[in-house]
């Protein structure tokens, strides 16, 4: 799933308006730690924007990490940490209050899995530690709780919305798959059936205008028959090129299709297939591309390997079919099909490998 589609969810607009909101929760205590104390202006004021600058982050961060990937969920962590321990060196051990809403935000950042969970704990833990060294045993252990289950709660919160985008997009390559295969049932009927009888129209006008030819004889109604059976051929060859031409755009190739169609034909081959379960992580314009490949390297599989396993990996550049068959000796192997694909991928900057595959078998691999 990408970042870009977590971010269009409810997740990170939620967090953006639940996070504004309970900003008002900081106002009185704010006031009471940092404006109803005996301190200097200077220090009033850089206690103050302490906080405001810890605040914008715990607004901003989480959402921006969503939009981004794990690498800036961690950065934005490091960030609220650091942020969060400036605030407490100038405040004091007053402001360990704010780690609720550090806790808070440090679930919702794009963290890898678990991560969040141990550090809420820790932070649970280093809170609880230090609220017992000040003697204050009852508040020591009230702030790790609230600490602990809110941020779980936030933790578990942020996994359901991960989940949710996940089976959205899973639904939305469930569709296009239903889409392509549909497509490709009319695309075959439409040629099995209108191709099939503008075929024998054609021939039966060509053979009928033959068959004039032979009578002999100048009448004006021969001429006139024989041009219009010319012209019933020339308009069945053109009404079978604009099948043919539409049949072509009906068969628009596109990994996804393809992916599909491969685990089909794999299973009624009774060839063990290791599929990818997603092909989000190609981007749109190798797509195409990669479906020829996929195409190409699976009939290979199911006609000339003799395998039993097949395995295809795909990456943001790359695409990889091997099987466990007799291996790239075998023949049919080096025929058209293979040479269209490495003039599809030449033609895209790519290379094409081909050599034995660690299964033991027949290795296609093709890297843009």
């Amino acid at each position: 799933m990408t970042s870009k589609a977590m971010f269009r969810g409810p997740g990170p607009r939620g967090w953006f308006i639940g996070a504004g909101l309970s900003i008002l929760l900081w106002a009185w205590p704010t006031w009471n730690i940092v404006w109803s104390v005996d301190e200097p202006l200077a220090w009033k004021m850089a206690a103050s924007a302490s906080l405001i600058v810890f605040f914008g982050a715990y607004v901003f961060l989480p959402q921006v990490s969503w939009r981004l990937g794990v690498r800036a969920g961690i950065v934005s962590v490091c960030i609220l940490l650091a942020l969060n321990g400036l605030m407490v060196l100038i405040i004091g051990r007053e402001a360990l209050w704010t780690w609720t809403f550090l806790a808070c935000a440090i679930a919702m950042t794009s963290l890898p899995p678990r991560t969040d969970f141990f550090l809420i704990v820790a932070l649970a833990l280093v809170s609880f530690a230090t609220q017992l060294v000040t003697g204050n045993g009852e508040q020591a252990l009230l702030q790790a709780g609230i600490i602990l289950s809110l941020g779980l709660m936030m933790s578990a919160f942020a996994r359901l919305i991960r989940q949710t985008a996940r089976l959205r997009e899973a639904q939305t390559e469930l569709a296009d798959a239903a889409v392509a295969a549909e497509r490709s049932r009319v695309a075959r009927d439409m040629h099995d059936i209108l191709g099939h009888s503008l075929t024998v129209i054609a021939v039966k006008a060509e053979l009928a205008g033959r068959m004039l030819e032979t009578v002999h004889g100048d009448h004006p109604a021969r001429d006139r028959a024989a041009a219009e059976i010319s012209a019933v051929q020339d308009l069945a060859r053109g009404a079978l090129a604009d099948v043919r031409a539409t049949v072509a755009g009906y068969r628009g190739v596109n990994v996804l299709a393809e992916l599909a169609v491969a685990r089909t034909a794999l299973e009624s081959a009774g060839i063990d297939a290791e599929l990818p379960g997603t092909v989000e992580q190609v981007p749109p314009r190798h797509r195409e591309l990669f479906g020829w490949v996929l195409r190409e390297g699976i009939t290979n599989v199911v006609r000339h390997s003799g395998a039993a396993r097949c395995r295809v990996q795909l990456t943001a550049s790359s695409v990889l079919v091997e099987d466990d068959g007799v291996g790239p000796a075998s023949g049919g192997r080096s025929g058209n099909g293979l040479a269209g694909i490495r003039e599809r991928v030449g033609a895209a900057g790519g290379t094409v490998n081909i050599g034995p595959s660690d299964l033991g078998g027949f290795r296609l691999a093709v890297e843009v």
